[in-house]
């Protein structure tokens, strides 16, 4: 049987060479995954020259698929190709080609010849599906290469950073990682176990230890550290981690920023919206006071924690609302229940809940790390705040499920006691303001965008 052809192509406003680069760099492969899949990077040598192997585990349904492939074909700044050695197809060969447009855009196409194992039969059973798998696939791979590449850089061209992450193993900083270093940044992971190599840096912030030397050479230090918030029961002993968790981290940094002969010049430590607390309808920018609550508690003291960084290093605090991806967080676990068609809102779906994209999550931190007009407290959330019986009703018509099964507060209170009054059932109507001013555009300024892109769900 005759292989099969998908091709797609997409002009992206950047020069060809700019865009090739973009897919030769580090962080390529895992900006590529998208966030619906379950995909494991097992092991990549070599870049995308001849010769070059990728190994990665991708979950389909309740299965673990591991794929190995070779690049062959390599030509400078046009093109190379991805020839499956050994995966869940009968043959696989991705071409991906980068073809100027004129002097300042290009033309990005991927073009992949395959066939289903089982022959005919199996092109007959899963050919439909398969093509519409790649579909889904390569849409949002060129959205987001195009996205990132034509978004710009503050102040005009991109000056490559060192950047010292911290908590780079979570959901946004993961993504981080990646996300940096396609875009010409060279990243270093803080990790609790021995480093492994020159991009890894062993430390203690329970303990505040530090290697002297960790900040040599770094441009740039980003904080995302700190038990997760909504991974159980808010016990005694979960608060005094979620806590805890972020003042050992922040201070060890403090720490180490303060000794550093040459400390970096600017320092991003997160915080989250939680710092307003429960404030119903009112509009929140940042220059509205610290509410009640534990979570309103740590924030004001996370943030305090960062703003003790020596004079001369600019201090950032983004406030993160709701960060949606379908890889961990609120959504991941709204998902099953919705497909399920089970889903509604949440109390009385009155609570204002203020949210970010995963992308736009990614953006902000890029931009607050480049534009020195960025300082202090920034509320990292998209301009289009909803109500949770309106997100409730926008994901159920992006799955194409119906959402109209609500969740009583008591109930929620039962199984989650305070955790229920401070995430779920808390109303926050927070604001972009130093965002907005400082310029910068939001890849998905609706809560109808951002799901359709997290997701992979095309417009209507």
């Amino acid at each position: 049987m005759a292989d099969q052809l998908f091709r797609l192509s997409t002009r992206i406003a950047r020069p060809a060479a700019e865009v090739f680069a973009w897919h030769e760099r580090p962080g390529a492969l895992g900006r590529l995954c998208p966030p619906w899949e379950r995909v494991e990077l097992v092991s990549a040598t070599g870049g995308v020259r001849d010769g070059a192997r990728v190994v990665v585990r991708n979950k389909i349904g309740p299965f673990w698929s591991e794929w190995q492939v070779e690049h062959r074909g390599y030509v400078p700044g046009r093109e190379f190709r991805d020839v499956q050695l050994s995966g869940p197809f009968a043959r696989w060969e991705h071409l991906h080609r980068i073809e100027p447009d004129g002097p300042s855009a290009c033309l990005l196409t991927d073009e992949i010849r395959y066939a289903l194992p089982g022959g005919p039969l199996g092109q007959a059973l899963a050919g439909s599906f398969v093509r519409g798998q790649l579909a889904r696939l390569f849409a949002w791979r060129h959205a987001t290469t195009r996205e990132d590449l034509e978004a710009g850089f503050p102040g005009g061209a991109l000056v490559p950073r060192r950047i010292l992450l911290a908590g780079g193993s979570g959901l946004v900083g993961s993504a981080l990682s990646a996300f940096l270093q396609t875009q010409g940044h060279a990243v270093v992971h803080l990790v609790r176990r021995p480093a492994r190599g020159p991009g890894e840096v062993s430390w203690n912030p329970a303990a505040g230890e530090l290697p002297a030397t960790a900040l040599d050479g770094i441009d740039a230090v980003v904080n995302l550290g700190g038990t997760n918030i909504g991974a159980g029961r808010w016990t005694e002993h979960r608060r005094a981690s979620i806590r805890q968790s972020r003042l050992d981290a922040t201070r060890t940094l403090v720490a180490a920023l303060a000794r550093a002969p040459r400390p970096p010049a600017v320092f991003v430590s997160a915080s989250a919206v939680g710092v307003y607390g429960e404030r119903g309808d009112d509009v929140l920018d940042e220059s509205a006071p610290v509410g009640d609550g534990f979570l309103a508690g740590v924030c004001r003291d996370w943030e305090a924690a960062a703003q003790g960084a020596p004079a001369g290093v600019r201090v950032v605090t983004p406030r993160f609302g709701v960060v949606l991806s379908p890889a961990g967080g609120a959504l991941a676990k709204l998902l099953p229940v919705f497909r399920a068609g089970l889903g509604g809102r949440v109390g009385s779906g009155r609570q204002w809940m203020s949210w970010i994209s995963i992308d736009d999550a990614l953006g902000v931190l890029h931009h607050v790390l480049l534009d020195p007009r960025c300082a202090g407290a920034v509320n990292a959330v998209a301009p289009g705040a909803v109500t949770n019986a309106e997100f409730s009703a926008v994901l159920g018509r992006v799955l194409g499920r119906l959402a109209f099964l609500p969740v009583p507060a008591p109930a929620l209170r039962l199984l989650f006691g305070q955790m229920a009054d401070e995430t779920l059932l808390a109303s926050t109507r927070a604001t972009p303001g130093r965002l907005t001013a400082t310029g910068y555009a939001f890849r998905h300024p609706t809560v109808t965008a951002a799901l359709r892109h997290v997701l992979g769900v095309p417009g209507s």
